[in-house]
């Protein structure tokens, strides 16, 4: 087949442009507006000055370093905006800063006096030459002036929103966190926040919006609906005075034509044990369709009933518009972490493919109470595998074989929808995807371009009760889940241990983080004094003695927690033993490859386009293995130049594809993992690709810079 040449290829750019207008969804010619590149979570854009012909000829156009790293301890998450030659984006230490987009220069830089957590991008509003970028840090919404960077005063007080305040009961020392940017419809941001997910008490996820002049909340919708809202009777009585979490952490796409915000609603807290939330749990699990300007329920499609797996919907729904029998059909698809697409009518929630209905186990946790059944959808198959059975245990070592299946005959048997279990539970795909936070990309041709994870991970619950003392009893019920009952830590998620920090902090700086909070984690502030005061006595290795007849010698359900004001929360009987891949003995996972795929879906049909491992081990290459993928966080971008960018993968490359065939054709070494989606846009003529490396995640080293690339200068 003869090449086209380049005069043919940019009349096809434009005929593909054509088709992008009328939609109303994706990028513009030039700027990267909206994150993940518009209000309809396309990743694409119309930009085609970089081919498939031409992208292998890509140099580092500039590079920026925030300088605020630390090592295996901080990441960049941020897709950055880049609005009229100017890149907006966050910093590992959660700083805000503005850059010129031809050279990475720093234009200036906001440094927010309270955050924790990440951060995975910003928003902008403006109106004449009133310009906002609204910038989430911990449990505080930022207005920023964009041409500035300095707090705009009339927004909240001082120029922020506390998150905390507003939510329908009090929420003091809860962890409450905007991670992901809200979306702007109008004059208003709506936005959704982090909760917490474990046994402690946690914070209502209710989803809100805010005038963007003001900071005044202009609306509320409960998750967890209150008396008399529809959705009430899938809770018991009162859940929604005490329940937590049921909240949009990932970010939301709004349709501004008909006037609806979408929105991924995730699972209730605790994640693995629901004996005290029994029901289906609206709207928990849920695609939520809300009128963007007054937060009235359109429609609600669950994904999953009663979570207790922890599978809340990843990423933003990403709007689509699919073709029937030639018919344009306006839909949204949700990806799942079980490697499932669920692709909705957008003005109805009808599912477009049909579905089944699947009969699931039963738990034999006490208390807990498993809905009989849950939905899947036929079409299309899923992304990722989906039983973990002996045929799919590594072959990669006989000794790797051998390991894994002894491991393998002590867990239970593994089945979708398999309930937490004291003996272990096989998650596959595991906690992290399948489909991650990334998100998916769409074309104008209804193509879905997504990447997953194949990763199994064992869940195993244990009771909460026989700690010795009341420190013992704190870290039991609040820590195991993140820093294991053994105090080891997760290197694989960059967790620190925590058994010998009482050599690296001391005690009054171990009690300075547990209130409030460091990096990822969260301030423990919901905590008495007493219990704070105990814990820390319990890790710096001073831990009081049980008292005969004291509280912790009741056992777990002598203890109430009380924030200030709020309802007291019984814990739960149970916790879990940590958010644990299932690795060989040498670090390779446990099952066979591929372990991280891109995959592309047209979503018209239903049908695979093509599938290929995203990621290698250069180690494994060599001893004469193919390449096996690895673990992938951050999404891909597309544009109409038919090229696919994405970073993502743990041997810190930054790879191109061709987005009609799946084949590689251009890779980069990076100065540290692209835990992050990408973003293109044009300045002067010239389409540059920018992307975080900010490491950190599957313990690999961290960093601290974005790199741009562009074609050379001629």
């Amino acid at each position: 087949m003869k090449t086209p040449s380049l005069l043919q290829r940019a009349a096809w750019a434009a005929a593909l442009v054509s088709l992008v207008t009328p939609f109303g969804l994706f990028a513009g010619d030039r700027d990267w507006p909206v994150y993940l590149g518009d209000k309809g979570a396309t990743h694409f854009s119309s930009l085609a000055q970089i081919t498939t012909e031409n992208v292998r000829e890509l140099e580092v156009a500039w590079t920026f370093r925030a300088g605020d790293a630390r090592d295996n301890q901080t990441q960049i998450q941020c897709n950055p905006l880049v609005i009229d030659g100017v890149i907006y984006a966050t910093t590992p230490q959660l700083r805000l800063v503005a850059l010129d987009a031809t050279s990475g220069k720093e234009l200036w830089r906001f440094e927010p006096p309270e955050a924790n957590g990440v951060n995975r991008g910003v928003a902008y509003w403006a109106d004449g030459d009133d310009r906002r970028i609204l910038f989430g840090a911990g449990q505080w919404l930022h207005a920023v002036d964009a041409r500035t960077g300095k707090s705009i005063a009339t927004f909240g007080e001082n120029g922020r929103v506390n998150l905390a305040e507003g939510l329908g009961r009090d929420v003091t020392g809860l962890a409450i966190q905007a991670n992901t940017p809200g979306v702007i419809y109008r004059d208003l941001i709506i936005i959704g926040s982090r909760m917490g997910e474990g046994p402690a008490p946690a914070a209502p996820g209710h989803i809100r919006a805010f005038n963007v002049r003001t900071g005044q909340q202009a609306w509320i919708f409960h998750t967890i609906p209150h008396p008399g809202e529809p959705g009430y009777e899938t809770w018991p009585e009162g859940a929604w005075k005490r329940v937590g979490g049921v909240n949009v952490w990932t970010g939301m796409t709004v349709d501004e034509e008909r006037g609806l915000v979408f929105c991924p609603v995730g699972s209730a807290a605790f994640d693995f044990w629901g004996g005290d939330r029994v029901g289906d749990n609206l709207y928990s699990n849920c695609v939520l369709a809300l009128d963007a300007a007054t937060g009235r329920h359109v429609w609600h499609f669950q994904l999953v009933r009663h979570d207790i797996w922890d599978r809340d919907p990843p990423s933003p729904p990403t709007l689509v518009t699919v073709r029937r029998d030639g018919r344009e059909i306006p839909a949204v698809a949700q990806t799942t972490k079980s490697g499932h697409v669920f692709v909705l009518h957008r003005e109805t929630g009808e599912s477009l493919f049909p579905l089944e209905e699947k009969i699931v186990p039963t738990s034999d946790l006490a208390g807990e109470v498993t809905a009989p059944t849950q939905r899947l959808p036929l079409k299309p198959a899923p992304f990722a595998r989906q039983l973990f059975t002996a045929d799919e245990i590594t072959n990669r070592t006989p000794e790797a074989h051998r390991a894994v299946l002894e491991r393998f005959a002590r867990v239970r048997p593994h089945a979708v929808f398999a309930p937490p279990s004291r003996e272990g539970t096989i998650i596959f795909p595991g906690f992290d995807g399948g489909a991650e936070w990334g998100g998916a990309a769409v074309d104008p041709r209804g193509v879905l371009y997504v990447n997953s994870n194949e990763m199994p991970w064992i869940l195993s619950m244990i009771e909460t009760g026989g700690a010795t003392s009341l420190g013992e009893q704190v870290y039991v019920q609040n820590c195991t889940g993140c820093h294991g009952a053994d105090r080891r830590g997760n290197a694989a998620a960059s967790i620190p241990g925590l058994f010998d920090v009482g050599q690296r902090l001391t005690r009054e700086q171990t009690l300075e983080v547990i209130t409030h909070g460091r990096g990822v984690m969260p301030p423990w502030g919901f905590l008495s004094q007493e219990q704070r005061e105990a814990v820390t006595d319990y890790l710096v290795g001073k831990p009081a003695p049980r008292e005969s007849g004291s509280p912790a010698s009741k056992g777990p359900q002598w203890q109430t927690y009380m924030p200030d004001a709020g309802e007291p929360v019984v814990p739960p009987p149970y916790t879990h033993t940590g958010y644990n891949r299932w690795l060989d003995p040498d670090g390779y996972p446990a099952v066979k490859p591929p372990w991280g795929t891109l995959n592309a879906i047209d979503l018209n049909t239903g049908e695979y386009l093509w599938r290929v491992p995203l990621g290698e081990y250069p180690e494994l290459i060599e001893k004469g293995l193919p390449v096996t993928g690895t673990e992938n966080y951050g999404g891909p971008l597309i544009t109409a130049g038919d090229v696919l960018f994405i970073g993502a993968t743990k041997d810190e490359l930054f790879r191109a594809f061709d987005r009609r065939t799946g084949q590689e054709l251009w890779r980069y070494k990076l100065p540290a993992g692209a835990y992050a989606t990408p973003a293109t846009y044009e300045v002067d003529g010239r389409q540059y690709v920018v992307v975080a490396c900010g490491g950190g995640k599957m313990g690999t080293k961290s960093g601290d810079t974005y790199i741009a690339f562009a074609l050379p200068q001629r």
